[in-house]
């Protein structure tokens, strides 16, 4: 049996980053909620937390994926409510991130506001809100908002997308 990692992503909404991550081959759970950190990011920000197996789907795809599908690379005025972060749970962890987001940044001539914190404490949604994607596609803001999303993940990293989820309906 492969173990599972675990990583929390924060961003967008977290029905968004939800969908996003629940559409991956080997992503086993994604769980929707706030997620807080320590000093002066102590304080709630929509985020989840994606348990994957890492024989199936690197880290490093992870976190292309996660800077790829929300404003990465700019700050707006709701930043403490939708924090562009990478929630670590070990100083391996957060050495391994700070690695790949700067090669990303590298590559993608990007200069990315995401920053890696230490994971401290989790509030999972209401159950009435888990897994709102994939509960009815046909919502205007699962239309209008992730599917658009989710079709640039499509596009740039088909290979890791879990066509039957996707396609199911």
């Amino acid at each position: 049996m492969n173990t599972l990692e675990k990583i929390g992503l924060g961003g967008g909404c977290h029905w968004c980053t939800e969908a996003v991550f629940l559409s991956l081959r080997g992503v086993h759970q994604v769980q929707s909620g706030w997620i807080r950190s320590v000093g002066e990011h102590c304080g709630e920000s929509e985020s989840v937390i994606v348990h994957f197996n890492p024989d199936q789907i690197s880290l490093k795809t992870l976190i292309e994926i996660h800077v790829l599908t929300h404003s990465s690379a700019s700050n707006h005025s709701m930043r403490d409510k939708y924090r562009s972060a990478i929630y670590v749970f070990s100083k391996a962890q957060a050495k391994t991130a700070c690695t790949i987001l700067e090669a990303i940044s590298e590559h993608l001539g990007a200069n990315f506001v995401t920053i890696i914190l230490d994971f401290a404490g989790f509030r999972a949604v209401q159950n009435s809100y888990k897994n709102y994607y994939y509960s009815d596609r046909e919502r205007p803001f699962c239309v209008n908002i992730i599917e658009p999303k989710l079709q640039k993940i499509i596009a740039t990293h088909r290979e890791h997308i879990d066509q039957d989820r996707l396609v199911a309906k």
